[in-house]
């Protein structure tokens, strides 16, 4: 097992006293999820994450994973990014179920997390224009970030 990285333990000691104060559990497969989502430096499907927890939880299977990652996402901890089925730890997960934005690099897997209010209200007072209520709110957009554009443009 890789050592959390000190971000990571921040993340792990902030997801173990939410959930102290909202009297749920930080199980020993809910944190190790958590620590391998916020340990990657990629989004990561959820047999990726039962990959990399197997060798310590030998009787980990998909339902495992998908219970782990269904507990951190009600609780504001991950997101699941829409378009890679895959999973990213949320960058401020004390603004509990909040709708981010995220912009997903194609050419170097980069996801950068936007809390951008502005964009949250138009798309409410947008849907609510038309009646409709939603449920959820996914903003992705993919593209290609900063680094990789100037890469592409030094060739």
């Amino acid at each position: 097992m890789n050592a959390p990285r000190s971000a990571d333990r921040g993340v792990l000691q902030y997801a173990e006293r939410l959930c102290q104060r909202r009297g749920l559990r930080l199980t020993a497969q809910r944190r190790r999820v958590l620590q391998v989502i916020c340990g990657s430096d990629r989004p990561l499907g959820a047999y990726e994450i039962l990959e990399q927890i197997r060798h310590e939880l030998p009787r980990a299977a998909p339902p495992t994973v998908y219970r782990a990652l269904e507990f951190l996402l009600a609780q504001g901890l991950v997101h699941r990014l829409e378009t890679l089925h895959a999973f990213v730890g949320c960058s401020h997960p004390e603004e509990h179920l909040h709708s981010g934005q995220f912009l997903i690099c194609s050419a170097c897997g980069e996801v950068t997390e936007l809390e951008d209010q502005a964009i949250s209200d138009s798309l409410g007072q947008a849907a609510a224009a038309t009646g409709f209520r939603p449920s959820r709110r996914v903003v992705e957009l993919t593209g290609t970030c900063a680094g990789c554009t100037s890469a592409r443009d030094r060739e």
